[in-house]
């Protein structure tokens, strides 16, 4: 087990994790990258993680998607370290801007464009340089022009106030070290009447210290997730309404995958 310390780099970390899994990804190999990173951390190391359900469902990836990834490259999607299918709950309607934090390699991007149309806009956030390149050349083998890649931290979004309709993300929000920081950034982007639609994974209340204390596990979105109500109150704190959290899936012993939704007064 690796213990998260106050020295440790979250933001490190998880890029150093998504980096590799870019370039095994380019490699022609998918997957969360089971064995030793140069900092020492992984995913897939532990009993609880799970990767597949008791009856041997997925529930991390391409195998959520279904008919949904009909609106991407099959690259794209394959490449999803997600849990989730934001797209599916975020009601998206020609014309309108969203914005994907932590895009990767821009599956959900590239479905969001399909639908907002040409007069909308998918705009895809990411600090990864390998996950931003790989989004660009699944863009391009797309053939959508109406999106855009920003590098950038989730925590401080690259982009005016009220500047977008709706927010999306996959699995992402749990590992930032600062989650009412996300929080807020999005509060701020968003139009009035604009909405927050994310997958993400949703702590029990009884999470155990250990757990919550793993880099392992926290970049395997496990040990940085809020529980429901730490959720609530962010969202609340940072002036959202209209808070829907459904459990979609259960992804570890003490946390499973939920669709967040919100809106702005």
């Amino acid at each position: 087990m690796a213990d998260l310390t106050e020295n440790t780099d979250i933001r490190e970390i998880v890029r150093e994790r998504y980096a590799a899994a870019a370039n095994r990804i380019s490699e022609g190999t998918t997957g969360c990258g089971c064995g030793p990173t140069e900092s020492g951390f992984s995913c897939c190391t532990d009993a609880d993680l799970r990767t597949t359900d008791a009856e041997g469902k997925e529930v991390y990836g391409a195998a959520l998607y279904g008919d949904e990834a009909s609106g991407a490259t099959t690259a794209s999607v394959q490449a999803s370290l997600g849990c989730g299918v934001p797209t599916a709950v975020a009601d998206l309607h020609e014309g309108e801007t969203v914005l994907d934090l932590g895009s990767g390699a821009g599956a959900d991007v590239l479905i969001s464009a399909r639908r907002v149309g040409p007069t909308g806009r998918a705009i895809g956030l990411d600090m990864t340089d390998e996950m931003l390149s790989l989004a660009h050349q699944n863009a391009a083998e797309a053939g959508v022009e109406n999106v855009e890649f920003v590098k950038g931290h989730i925590e401080d979004v690259p982009l005016p106030d009220s500047s977008v309709d709706v927010v999306i993300s996959n699995c992402v929000i749990n590992l930032s070290a600062d989650k009412p920081q996300v929080i807020r950034e999005v509060a701020r982007v968003l139009k009035p009447g604009g909405r927050f639609a994310v997958s993400d994974v949703i702590a029990d209340p009884d999470m155990d210290e250990a757990t919550r204390v793993d880099m392992v596990q926290w970049t395997g979105c496990v040990a940085g997730a809020l529980t429901e109500k730490e959720f609530t109150d962010a969202l609340t704190a940072a002036g959202l309404t209209d808070i829907e959290i459904r459990p979609t899936h259960r992804v570890h012993s003490h946390a499973a995958s939920a669709v967040v939704r919100a809106r702005k007064p």
